[in-house]
């Protein structure tokens, strides 16, 4: 199985506080790699290198194959222009905690944005492929409606489509439940679930432990800027190694 994205000794500081401390991890094609770990442990901060949202200090990060937000001259690495950095992210999905729906803007109209102004799409072409991605989410009787006369879970499930959009090749959520009322939790998990038995690519931060010991192919432990222990749900959650993870474990399950 190749891999889609590979990680390198990234090093992340904001200011005097190092946030991340070398992180090395490696996530292949077609898995879900689930992050854990308590608040302040370089998750989401780590999740936001893979598509040059956050710039590493030092290390690098590829998604299948390509070096992201950098050029590579001899053992230099020059940084790429903004333009080229927005390219590479119409390949990387990404859905955010709060939702960042356009609140002027229809739920399909919402999808649709990307395909015409990215890639050019006709936008009829590109309605009909927004309709049958809202479908796909279980929102096909909602394409009219604006965001706020959505629920919290059927705006992240317009934001998850909204990201299948472009057809990235890896999927990344940032904590995608963490601002839902809980019984609306459930009906994005659901959407997500769909996704990893169609196959794909993605890396979940979430404090979803139930989510996590049945999607995940790799749990990944975080704290303090560091892996600090990666491995099937059945090892990781079930028979930690690090008293670290049993601690964290011990307090959420």
């Amino acid at each position: 199985m190749s891999v889609m994205v590979d990680i390198k000794s990234v090093h992340k500081s904001f200011g005097s506080t190092e946030v991340l401390k070398g992180i090395d991890l490696q996530v292949r094609t077609g898995q879900v790699t689930v992050l854990l770990g308590p608040s302040g442990s370089g998750k989401s901060t780590l999740l936001r290198t893979v598509n040059h949202l956050e710039k590493v200090d030092r290390g690098a990060v590829s998604v299948d194959g390509t070096l992201i937000g950098y050029r590579r001259s001899g053992d230099r690495l020059h940084e790429l222009p903004e333009r080229e950095v927005l390219k590479q992210r119409t390949r990387i999905g990404f859905v955010f905690q709060n939702f960042n729906l356009f609140p002027h803007l229809t739920a399909l109209e919402n999808v649709v944005e990307a395909p015409v102004s990215v890639r050019g799409l006709p936008r009829a072409e590109a309605a009909a492929a927004g309709r049958r991605l809202l479908e796909r989410v279980g929102l096909a009787d909602k394409a009219d409606a604006y965001p706020a006369q959505l629920s919290g879970g059927q705006q992240q499930r317009v934001a998850i489509a909204r990201a299948l959009a472009l057809e990235p090749k890896l999927l990344l959520f940032d904590e995608p439940t963490s601002a839902l009322d809980p019984e609306l939790v459930g009906e994005v998990l659901d959407v997500i679930k769909d996704l990893a038995r169609q196959g794909t690519t993605m890396i979940v931060v979430t404090h979803e432990i139930g989510f996590a010991r049945e999607v995940a192919d790799t749990v990944v432990f975080m704290d303090a800027g560091r892996i600090v222990e990666q491995g099937p749900p059945d090892t990781v959650l079930d028979r930690p190694r690090h008293e670290r993870t049993r601690a964290f474990l011990s307090k959420v399950v």
